[in-house]
């Protein structure tokens, strides 16, 4: 399920933003971004996404910005660096006999000379600090869910709604479509010769009949996607881990919505089994985004 959560804190006189974003996914795929300061906390911090969170492609960025006072701003210079630069360069000038004046500036300019000073590990005191704020982050992404997760039961209970309203509609048709079925049997009998007809057998032609008929039934069918659609609404109630049983439930209201469609038999009914696999689709669609 999809989630975003952020939170700041100060250490060391910086501002550290954390910045929790999560896609669908079956697995934990996390994603860290830090800097160097935190990288023996990585684990740590992988830990607490993987058992607050569940489960998503998760992306984790914790940045820092810099302090208001100006000391925290400067570069330093590897003075050894531009030593050596320096004299190379100088040695090089004398003995082609070029000017000198302006050295420096070019030494400054070589690789390793203005170096960023490198930040030490956070101790325990300071990781505490950041980590209260990586639960405030997960918090707000929970947050995050929870709203998503409302929206989705409003969607998944207008779909259901609807397939419920069209299943309604088939009874209707149900009565009419046996009807016609039977008529046109009798119809198709009546054109054979006089003969032929002479020789069928009135009870065999009754029991064959009746079990053409009750294969054509949709009793059960009609039964069992009521159920699922009742359990699916139960489901839904619950706290959590729910999406791997909503998309079994799913599946199965798809097995009986096809039946329907293979037993319909009748352009009506048809057109009405088309209308309740779209609204199906579209609640399979979002029951991967489901935790």
């Amino acid at each position: 399920m999809t989630g975003y959560g952020k939170a700041e804190c100060f250490v060391r006189n910086k501002k550290y933003v954390i910045e929790i974003k999560s896609l669908n996914s079956k697995q934990t795929d996390i994603n860290t971004r830090i800097s160097n300061e935190l990288r023996e906390r990585e684990l740590a911090i992988r830990t607490i996404l993987t058992q607050q969170l569940e489960r998503g492609k998760i992306d984790i960025t914790i940045s820092t910005e810099q302090a208001t006072d100006n000391s925290e701003k400067i570069t330093p210079l590897n003075i050894s660096a531009l030593d050596y630069y320096m004299r190379t360069l100088t040695d090089y000038a004398i003995s082609h006999n070029l000017p000198t004046d302006h050295l420096f500036s070019i030494a400054v300019r070589m690789p390793d000379v203005m170096k960023p000073q490198e930040q030490s590990a956070l101790n325990d005191e300071e990781w505490l600090l950041l980590k209260d704020s990586l639960m405030a982050a997960i918090q707000h992404f929970k947050e995050f869910r929870k709203q998503e997760g409302k929206a989705l039961q409003e969607m998944f209970t207008e779909k259901l709604d609807g397939i419920s309203q069209l299943l309604a509609q088939v009874e209707p048709l149900e009565g009419e479509r046996i009807a016609k079925i039977k008529a046109r049997l009798e119809e198709n009998i009546a054109q054979l010769s006089k003969d032929s007809q002479q020789k069928i057998d009135n009870n065999r032609l009754e029991q064959e009949m009746i079990y053409y008929l009750e294969k054509l039934d949709i009793t059960e069918e009609k039964v069992r996607l009521r159920n699922h659609i009742r359990y699916f609404f139960a489901t839904m109630e619950e706290e959590q881990g729910v999406g791997k049983k909503l998309g079994f439930v799913a599946q199965e209201m798809g097995r009986e919505i096809n039946t329907l469609g293979s037993k319909s038999n009748q352009s009506e009914m048809q057109i009405i089994v088309v209308k309740m696999k779209d609204l199906l689709e579209q609640i399979k669609e979002q029951v991967l985004n489901v935790l």
